[in-house]
């Protein structure tokens, strides 16, 4: 016996669960927003690159934290309210490339002229690795993680 009913594919083969990226699309917003303000806020918990005064923009700042940060916001957006499954796959490569940023923007700023971030006001070596992990490579591999998981 076989079975004469139609399925009703709405969407087409693109459509997916807006469950499948949720999650993942929530995280990276929020990680894109603390690596896109935490070198504003920071200076105010002595938890800083030079120059530590809050809220101070420099060139550096801009390419290296705030531009990979709001990409990073974008790309889980667009994961969040995605409805198929190419926009979901556009957000989580977005996301790839700005949680790459974060890990390798500070080794191409020199020669791409891009600005210095700085150095890490710490004063023993434990807090330069808690800062270095918490602001660019550690986030950017964590942005990594969960883009990559999302884009499956």
């Amino acid at each position: 016996m076989s079975d004469t009913r139609t399925r009703s594919v709405r969407g087409g083969r693109l459509a997916i669960s807006r469950s499948r990226g949720a999650l993942s699309g929530f995280l990276l917003i929020l990680l894109g927003l603390w690596g896109a303000f935490i070198p504003f806020v920071g200076p105010y918990i002595d938890f800083a690159y030079t120059p530590d005064a809050p809220w101070t923009w420099t060139l550096g700042r801009g390419w290296l934290e705030v531009l990979p940060g709001a990409v990073t916001v974008l790309g889980g957006l667009l994961l969040l309210v995605s409805r198929n499954r190419a926009t979901a796959i556009l957000g989580g490569w977005l996301a790839v490339a700005a949680g790459a940023w974060f890990v390798v923007g500070r080794a191409l700023a020199a020669p791409l002229a891009l600005g210095n971030i700085g150095s890490p006001v710490a004063v023993t070596d434990a807090k330069r690795v808690v800062l270095e992990l918490a602001y660019f490579s550690g986030l950017g591999a964590v942005v990594i993680f969960l883009a990559a998981v999302a884009v499956g």
